[in-house]
């Protein structure tokens, strides 16, 4: 009896998490599909049936970050909630410790970008819809006409200096640069509307 498509979708979601967070941690040429479905408790087997080639994993992984279980300082806030504006909340959320300790769940556009760099178009694409996205919400958070502009540096600040701040081995200037990014990008976020 073959499997129904609810099992079906439940599995390829299994194997896109799984990958999402291989990929995350430890990048695209360091994580081959048999630990990606042994992650996913599955057999090496099965990969096929849900997806072409490990390309194509690593680009529907990377869309698979704007799922609905995308990280809380996306989504809209709860009732009684502290009325912060979406950008403040993402910029703030961004520049968490948290999200910078995490390198399983991080946004993409922070754990993949040299891996994105080097592959295919389809990965390109993938990557370049998660960060339009991502410009897409702060832009609509932001008035007036400058709006995409100062969204586009919030974007550059977020990633750009968390990426930075990740890639040196001393704490302290890690530190010192997600706090010196973060400190620009409140002043783009309070920046009047040209």
């Amino acid at each position: 009896m073959p499997y129904s498509a609810r099992h079906k979708l439940e599995t390829r979601q299994r194997i896109l998490e799984s990958a999402r967070r291989l990929f995350n941690s430890r990048g695209f040429a360091e994580v081959s599909i048999a630990e990606i479905m042994e992650h996913a408790g599955l057999t090496h087997g099965g990969f096929y049936r849900h997806f072409r080639d490990k390309d194509e994993l690593y680009a529907e992984a990377v869309r698979w970050f704007l799922c609905e279980e995308a990280p809380k300082p996306w989504q809209p806030p709860r009732r009684g909630a502290t009325r912060k504006s979406r950008a403040q909340r993402i910029v703030d959320a961004y520049f968490s410790l948290d999200h910078f300790d995490d390198r399983e769940s991080c946004c993409p556009l922070i754990g993949l970008p040299s891996d994105v760099a080097r592959g295919s178009d389809a990965m390109k694409a993938a990557y370049q819809g998660v960060l339009e996205k991502l410009l897409g919400l702060l832009q609509n958070d932001l008035a007036g006409p400058g709006a995409r502009e100062r969204a586009l540096s919030l974007v550059a600040l977020c990633v750009g200096g968390m990426v930075v701040a990740r890639s040196v081995e001393d704490p302290a200037l890690a530190r010192d640069l997600r706090h010196a990014a973060y400190r620009r990008a409140q002043t783009v976020l309070k920046a009047a509307s040209c």
